[in-house]
């Protein structure tokens, strides 16, 4: 058996629209198109940096960032107009939340550093934190590779619906605490629990824990960790979002229009929008409100800076509007909503965020390898096991009792062929339906007998059940539901760098296309 989990590179899995935003089969309007070689990139960059010359973003946002290490020095690198940044986020999510959270932080650093390395043109990833977003419940549960299972751990202390992350303070953390605990027993990299022990505790909040660790994980790999909720970048986005108030009948118009588009073309818009309401939350003590579109121009000389926040679909102009991005790293839900969010950004006349995919992966443990090998299974057979379930069962049974069954189903195909051949008085409906009903207790009865094996196999499926729950959690995607941290701890720094070198070879067929 392995000491080290396989780190396997996956194609992202994506919808119709997700695929048509990078494909480049939408309407030209739609979307920015990637860049395919260096040449382009090299035209890109110098079209992203050229306005944010001289305009102190680095200062300006200097306590929303606060960098050090690694991630200061590459930010150092890239301020005062000189070089570009490559951004990514995530709502605040439990412990760090699902895994794709670091592989969309991963992504972002790989292709700074390809874009430095091939370009010479410093660049920086940049990692924003959306502690401005307010669904609690996403992001209170994660779940812990744990002794071979999946284990929950959960805040409990929800806050008032619309409350800000930043806004929402945690309590009762002892539960949770104590399931990453044990599920990282003996670690030999115990260090990505302290710091995620040391940023969970009573009396922060859910923003600010998941920045710290956010922080604690990724600086020391030069990722910036940007708190969206600062006063600072507030400051910063208020005048594009005192415009998208002030024009938000335009901006809705805009938008339904590209709605329309996207359904005639075939595809269903990501977002859904809602009647006469704006793109901008005003915050009142941390709890975000919707404005109304056609009130919304009136209600602007009442409000702050430090009142406004932005929506999904507003969020990533923002973002592109106050740093020199030169792309985004989105996940396939991000990557669909990207075809409105170009209607937002031309409605405002501000630039077009490029996004291009994250890397995807599937980590699997050395026990799960084992199991694999012992039942010569590959990882996606595990999404189904009920092939290889009744395959164990059958095996288990007695040949004797298989046979008898299988001549038992052939003895009642036969009995019924010869009635039918006969001249005996009897519907084919009758026939049929008695064949039926001695068909289904046949059915029954090697039910019973696969049942009565399982007991003997029982050491057998708890470990397909453990590797199902570990490559398919929940039916769904490994990178979507489970929380790394575990495995962090455990493997250290060797599988950082398998995850690190996954991305870095996605990054290379961005950047250098078909040269």
């Amino acid at each position: 058996m392995s000491v080290m989990p396989v780190v396997e590179r996956l194609p992202l899995r994506m919808g119709a629209l997700a695929s048509a935003v990078l494909d480049g089969s939408l309407p030209p309007h739609m979307t920015v198109p990637s860049p395919r070689s260096v040449a382009e990139w090299r035209a890109w960059i110098e079209s992203c940096r050229e306005p944010m010359m001289g305009t102190g973003w680095a200062m300006s946002l200097r306590d929303a960032m606060r960098p050090s290490g690694a991630a200061a020095a590459r930010i150092a690198r890239v301020a005062g107009g000189q070089g570009v940044v490559v951004t990514t986020g995530q709502q605040p999510g439990l412990f760090g939340g699902p895994m794709y959270t670091i592989l969309k932080a991963l992504s972002a650093l790989a292709l700074a550093d390809r874009i430095e390395a091939v370009t010479g043109v410093p660049a920086a990833p940049i990692f924003w934190a959306a502690t401005d977003d307010a669904d609690f419940a996403e992001g209170a549960v994660t779940w812990l590779p744990s002794s071979g299972a999946l284990v929950a751990a959960r805040l409990t202390a929800a806050p008032p619906d619309g409350t800000m992350m930043s806004h929402a303070f945690l309590a009762a953390l002892g539960p949770a605490k104590a399931a990453l605990l044990r599920a990282s027993a003996g670690a030999a990299w115990p260090e990505f629990i302290r710091a995620a022990l040391a940023a969970y505790h009573d009396g922060t909040t859910v923003g600010n824990a998941y920045v710290e660790l956010m922080r604690e994980m990724l600086m020391p790999l030069g990722i910036t960790v940007l708190n969206a909720a600062h006063p600072s970048v507030r400051h910063q986005s208020a005048p594009l979002l005192r415009r998208a108030l002030a024009e938000a009948a335009s901006v809705d118009h805009a938008l339904r229009q590209r709605t329309t588009e996207l359904q005639a073309s075939g595809h269903v818009p990501q977002v859904e929008l809602l009647d006469d309401r704006p793109l901008v939350f005003v915050v009142r003590n941390g709890v975000k409100e919707r404005a109304s579109v056609s009130g919304a121009a009136a209600l602007l000389p009442r409000l702050s800076d430090d009142l406004l926040s932005p929506n999904v679909l507003l969020r990533p102009v923002v973002e592109r509007a106050l740093l020199p991005t030169v792309a985004y790293m989105a996940g396939p839900g991000e990557l669909a909503y990207f075809a409105q969010v170009s209607a937002v950004a031309e409605a405002l006349s501000v630039a077009v965020p490029l996004p291009l995919p994250r890397t995807s992966v599937r980590i699997t443990p050395p026990d799960v390898q084992e199991t694999l090998s012992r039942l010569a299974a590959t990882p996606d057979a595990m999404r189904d096991t009920t092939g290889i379930v009744r395959a164990l069962s059958a095996n288990a049974t007695p040949d004797v009792a298989m046979n008898a069954m299988a001549a038992l189903r052939a003895q009642i195909r036969r009995s019924s062929d010869a009635i039918r051949a006969s001249d005996a008085v009897i519907t084919p409906a009758a026939l049929d339906g008695a064949v039926a009903q001695f068909t289904h207790r046949a059915d029954r009865l090697e039910r019973r007998l696969l049942a009565a094996s399982k007991h003997t196999i029982g050491d057998q499926l708890r470990r397909v059940e453990q590797a199902q729950s570990m490559l398919w959690p929940h039916g769904a995607p490994q990178e979507r539901v489970v929380n790394p941290l575990p495995w962090l701890a455990r493997f250290g720094t060797p599988l950082l760098t398998q995850l690190q070198q996954a991305c870095d070879r996605d990054a290379a067929v961005l950047v250098h296309g078909d040269d």
